[in-house]
């Protein structure tokens, strides 16, 4: 371990300080930066593996972002674990964040691991560790002898009433229409997250110049924290497995370029991998012996996606034929499913997503407990991805980060144009299951998702479509350290697929209406993209986006008139707030006999807000109408004049005589109510059991109400001949 003095770095982003403090703690990692902005503190530490891997044909970068609980001041509401468990979908989803553009500024060929874990120490409620995250860790990477061409900066930026905030609090992001991440350098974007309600894309594009405007200052920072505390590594980084790969390029190039243009515009994806697999067969048996199976196996890709860019560049000729903004065929298809309560497919190309919609109670909403919140969801999107979609076999074993991010981008990308709550109080969740991939099942996701909305009847504001953007570049590195390529030339592609994903630059993600984008996610293999790629991909992805959602609009142009005859009716009704507990009761007595009488928990559903909404949902219109009158009759006072219909539940006798002298009627599950025997028939009677029974349901007239005594004096004979419109 090397000793280290501590040292702190500051300066002012948004208004606020952000600290960095190294030399502390973490003295075994090879890099580690502690960040406060606030009183959020993260710690970002980099640990380098000494040896490539071997095996593997990708770079192995790892991130992990820790959640503590204590940071928050917080003890786990599980009755059973209290120490935190496998990653929040937060987690999941900031630890992607993270991971986006850092990968790109390493060398494609670097084959040790690189862990980085950022861990939560203290929140304060009010600055999010996310954006401040890829800052610390960025720095941390800096510190060690990896091959990292950073330093990168990100921002979050809100806009609230009209205006572009800096890293907005928590408090201020309540009133935000717009939240978006955007991480790079001054003059280049690295990566772009943000869900947003139908912004136009020149205003997205001023909010992206707003946050790199701030990035500079960070810049330096990280700059100065790694030229004052670079830690010596404990032994000098092994050459990466790359000694030989050149000279194996060049061998198999000169054996089968001329025949690389021939499959790259074979547009039968089945016929292209055969002939691929003759080329690769014959280049295996020709250098057998003299180049290692993989190497030249990975020769042969490399040269076919060079191929593949050069075709595009220069000739405008894509994988499957298309034009560069040309859309895939669309296949768009509602209720496939029976009995479901909303059902969609849609197919562009090889890619096809079916989505399904359940609408259920409002207490079917998700609990959420993390480091930063504890809140419900009442629409959820969960997007599965298995193995046969794409032709493979291999475990399944949950939801991937892949899986959790898609779910989590096709949500943003909805919420904006659900209906408030007060107007559809029903908890939705939709479920993509992607059949068939050939790129962009996200955006697929997102188009199915959005059909089978309108199929299964939810009022939707808007009509939301999604498109993925590619870009092939041709840049000249730079001989410059730290300073980004020069790009010659680049072509934007509409509508990526697969081997334009494999081997392009670029995977850019564009959501929204006619009016605005509501959700966008970028990811880029290069190093950083300009301005101006940055507006033509938007003026394309809006142009591709209106083409599909014109399509999908032809075959159902809005929402169902109805809901699904297999959805629940949700029924809501306001009452006073101080009549909650009474509608509860001890110990849930009441609200779970109202429950019980009108047939059960199989049959209906009860949910109750703090602000007095109560919501009867229920497949059984005759329970829900039963069950709310109950709750009617809970929560209402009892009014002197009217008429209501009771139960006899007793015959009311003197003490010291036992004489007969009245009825005891419940008006309500709550009210009780006595009819003197002077008031159950206009003629004098001896026993009031001569007409009044008890079991019997029976008419009365309120004509007292004594609040302090807590009594209720009733009159069944007024009640005869009182007209019904009175009645309650």
């Amino acid at each position: 371990m090397t000793t280290q003095s501590t040292q702190q770095f500051s300066r002012d982003f948004g208004g606020r300080t952000l600290q960095m403090e190294t030399g502390r703690v973490a003295g075994l990692a090879d890099g580690a930066v502690t960040l406060r902005y606030g009183d959020t503190v993260i710690l970002a530490t980099v640990v380098v593996g000494k040896e490539p891997r071997e095996g593997v044909d990708f770079f192995p970068l790892l991130v992990d972002y820790e959640e503590r609980l204590y940071a928050a001041g917080k003890i786990s509401g599980s009755r059973w674990v209290k120490r935190e468990g496998r990653p929040s979908e937060n987690a999941i989803l900031t630890a992607r964040l993270i991971d986006r553009p850092l990968r790109p500024l390493f060398p494609k060929t670097f084959r040790n691991d690189v862990q980085v874990i950022v861990t939560i120490l203290a929140f304060d409620g009010q600055n999010d560790p996310d954006v401040l995250a890829i800052v610390a860790a960025s720095t941390a990477l800096l510190q060690t002898n990896a091959p990292f061409t950073g330093p990168i900066a990100a921002a979050r930026v809100g806009l609230v009433d009209g205006e572009f905030v800096l890293n907005p609090t928590r408090d201020q992001m309540e009133k935000s229409t717009l939240d978006l991440v955007v991480a790079g350098t001054p003059d280049r974007v690295m990566m772009l997250e943000a869900g947003m309600s139908e912004i136009e894309e020149s205003k997205i594009e001023e909010a992206i110049q707003f946050a790199q405007a701030s990035f500079g200052p960070l810049i330096d920072l990280q700059h100065e924290v790694a030229a004052a505390t670079k830690r010596p590594p404990a032994q000098p980084l092994a050459k990466p497995i790359t000694t030989t790969f050149d000279d194996v390029l060049v061998a198999v190039k000169e054996t089968i370029a001329d025949r690389l243009p021939a499959a790259v515009i074979l547009t039968d994806r089945v016929k292209r991998q055969a002939f691929l697999a003759e080329l690769g067969a014959e280049v295996a048996t020709k250098f057998e012996g003299k180049y290692k199976q993989a190497e030249l196996k990975n020769a042969v890709t490399v040269l076919f996606e060079k191929e593949i860019r050069r075709a595009i560049l220069e000739d405008n000729i894509r994988p499957d034929g298309r034009a560069i903004d040309e859309v895939r065929p669309l296949g768009i298809e509602v209720d496939i499913l029976p009995r479901v309560h909303g059902s969609a497919l849609f197919s562009r190309g090889e890619t096809q997503v079916l989505s399904i919609v359940t609408l259920g109670a409002p207490g079917d909403e998700q609990m959420i407990e993390t480091m930063e919140e504890e809140t419900t969801k009442r629409f959820m999107h969960h997007y599965n991805f298995p193995p046969f979609s794409v032709g493979e076999v291999r475990p399944m074993r949950g939801a991937s980060r892949r899986d959790v991010g898609h779910g989590a981008l096709v949500e943003r990308a909805l919420t904006p144009i659900l209906p408030e709550r007060d107007a559809f109080p029903y908890t939705v969740r939709v479920v993509s299951e992607v059949l068939s991939s050939n790129g962009s099942s996200s955006m697929g996701s997102t188009c199915g998702s959005m059909l089978a909305l309108l199929a299964a009847g939810v009022p939707v504001k808007g009509f939301v479509a999604g498109i993925a953007m590619g870009l092939v570049t041709n840049r000249e590195p730079s001989t410059e350290a730290g300073k980004p390529s020069t790009m010659k030339s680049y072509k934007v592609l509409t509508d990526l697929q697969g081997l334009e994903d494999f081997s392009g630059d670029m995977d850019f993600k564009v959501a929204g209406t006619d009016k605005g984008v509501t959700a966008i996610q970028l990811d880029i293999k290069i190093d950083g993209l300009t301005k101006e790629i940055i507006h033509d991909t938007f003026e394309k992805a809006r142009v591709g986006r209106l083409f599909i959602r014109d399509k999908m609009m032809a075959v159902i142009p809005g929402p169902r008139p109805e809901l699904s005859e297999f959805a629940p009716r949700i029924t809501a009704l306001k009452i006073a707030v101080e009549k909650i507990g009474e509608l509860i009761g001890p110990g849930g007595k009441v609200i779970n006999k109202i429950i019980a009488d009108c047939g059960g928990k199989e049959v209906l559903t009860i949910d109750i807000e703090d602000d007095g909404i109560v919501t009867v949902s229920s497949h059984d219109a005759e329970a829900a109408l039963k069950a709310i009158e109950m709750i009617k009759g809970v929560t209402s006072d009892v009014e002197v004049g009217k008429i209501y219909t009771g139960e006899v539940k007793a015959i009311q006798r003197d003490r010291m005589t036992g004489k007969e002298i009245g009825a005891i009627v419940q008006l309500t599950p709550k009210h009780d109510g006595m009819i003197h025997i002077s008031q159950v028939s206009t003629e004098r009677i001896e026993k009031v059991s001569d007409i009044l029974h008890v079991g019997d349901k029976i008419p009365v007239l309120v004509k007292e109400v004594d609040k302090e005594r807590g009594r209720i004096s009733l009159s069944y004979r007024d009640a005869l001949g009182v007209s019904p419109d009175k009645t309650e």
